[in-house]
């Protein structure tokens, strides 16, 4: 099977593949996540998906062997609390998960409870509409510290070479309280700097990231970075990648410019 790739990808908001017209708006969207499959070109043994809407005090592993839905999203239509995404989970890859961030010194546990939310669910569901790749997830540490979520990646990074396909699942743009017009330019310049700091040297690239709070409108784009720390592990478990920007749009929401890219 090869070395896979990692992803940070911006998963939309909410149901929205299951929404028309938040569908036609993240068309582009949808056409990066469709095609990830291919860009692969193997199926993956499973999915292991860092999301950034699922924190605990460690570094907690999903893993149910049939794990449920957490509808963490509000204001949507009745029909969008019924959406089920059945795909199943991977205890094993999940105890061999947690042994390897054990073994990297990081606090772990196992969540035999925890469900897919729609950080995970949704962006699945495009890829694989089937259902049929095992999924599973890890869970950022409340905080975010930048450097503990790189050593995340770091401990995740052989299972690249075991067929899982590690995906970093946020946003890049992620204030909820300014779309539309007013996100234009915080995001644009937030996203220009994230291109340019992905574009350096591996140690370069690593410090940037590290250091991304100096980059302009860092905190006007992330009040809290919860969808900005999945990037730390999707890079930290391909640290010497190469980063290849998959996905790009400049008016989101009305106003936002949002990206993903490919590390390998």
């Amino acid at each position: 099977m090869g070395r896979l790739p990692t992803y940070f990808i911006s998963h939309g908001g909410g149901p929205w593949p299951w929404l028309p017209n938040m569908r036609q708006m993240l068309h582009s969207l949808e056409v990066s996540l469709a095609r990830m499959p291919a860009e692969i070109g193997t199926t993956p043994k499973a999915i292991l998906m860092i999301s950034g809407h699922w924190e605990d005090d460690r570094f907690a592993v999903m893993s149910s062997p049939a794990p449920g839905m957490v509808y963490d999203y509000g204001g949507f239509p009745p029909e969008t609390y019924q959406i089920k995404y059945p795909a199943p989970g991977a205890p094993a890859l999940a105890q061999r998960t947690a042994d390897l961030i054990a073994a990297a010194g990081l606090p772990t546990r196992l969540d035999p409870k925890q469900g897919y939310d729609h950080g995970t669910f949704v962006p699945a569901y495009v890829m694989y509409p089937k259902a049929n790749v095992p999924l599973y997830q890890v869970s950022l540490q409340h905080g975010y510290d930048p450097a503990a979520h790189f050593a995340l990646g770091r401990a995740l990074a052989p299972l690249r070479d075991e067929g899982v396909l590690i995906v970093g699942s946020g946003l890049s743009y992620h204030n909820l309280r300014l779309f539309g017009p007013g996100a234009k330019e915080p995001s644009a310049g937030f996203d220009a700097w994230l291109d340019a700091a992905l574009a350096k040297s591996p140690a370069d690239r690593t410090q940037a990231l590290l250091d991304w709070e100096q980059a302009p409108y860092a905190r006007i784009c992330h009040k809290e970075e919860d969808h900005l720390a999945p990037i730390f592990a999707a890079l930290g478990a391909a640290e010497d990648a190469v980063a290849t920007r998959v996905y790009h749009d400049t008016n989101v929401y009305g106003g936002v410019t949002a990206s993903s890219y490919r590390f390998d």
